[in-house]
């Protein structure tokens, strides 16, 4: 019967621990899927990242009021695809790896293990404000990144423009009889 050494052991190990981590990872990154409306048209994102920024932005962008046109209406995910294009690649690489990390690593700062789209609303909202008020600058500056692009996606809309009782644009209201 031949010895197995200490490094044999150490090798199966941390090939068993990779191999794990792998399956793990597959596990934690399938299950998204595009709406059939938006296949083949988003020029940035891909079905996952999709998912995770609507997620996001219903929770940022839920609205006060009943009459409040919703994300989809204003097409806030469309709007930061859009934007995204022409953003340097490195902070769109920043953007999108931003979102992987709300995603699978946001619900451990408010003791979930779930990924962050397969928690409930308040529970969304827990790591939202785990994310906005940790003490990392990196992360709570990402997050405010990330909400002022989806408020720009939202309030650009003029049927959002009464829930902050703003009249519009006065340029266009000048030489108005």
């Amino acid at each position: 019967m031949s010895r197995v050494s200490r490094r044999g052991v150490l090798r199966g190990i941390g090939v068993g621990i990779l191999a794990l981590g792998g399956v793990a990872a597959l596990v934690r990154t399938s299950g998204y899927e595009l709406p059939a409306h938006r296949r083949g048209k988003l020029r940035v994102l891909d079905a996952a990242q999709f998912t995770i920024l609507t997620a996001i932005a219903s929770r940022v962008c839920a609205a006060d009021a009943s009459d409040a046109p919703s994300i989809e209406e204003t097409d806030v995910v469309g709007f930061v695809d859009s934007f995204a294009v022409s953003m340097p690649e490195k902070m769109k690489r920043d953007l999108l790896l931003f979102l992987s990390v709300i995603e699978h690593v946001g619900p451990l700062f408010a003791k979930h293990v779930d990924r962050f789209t397969s928690l409930g609303l308040s529970s969304q909202d827990a790591v939202l404000s785990a994310l906005e008020a940790n003490d990392e600058g990196l992360l709570r500056g990402g997050f405010a990144g990330l909400k002022a692009l989806l408020f720009m996606g939202y309030y650009r809309d003029p049927r959002t423009w009464p829930l902050l009782q703003y009249d519009g644009p006065t340029i266009s209201q000048v030489g108005s009889p």
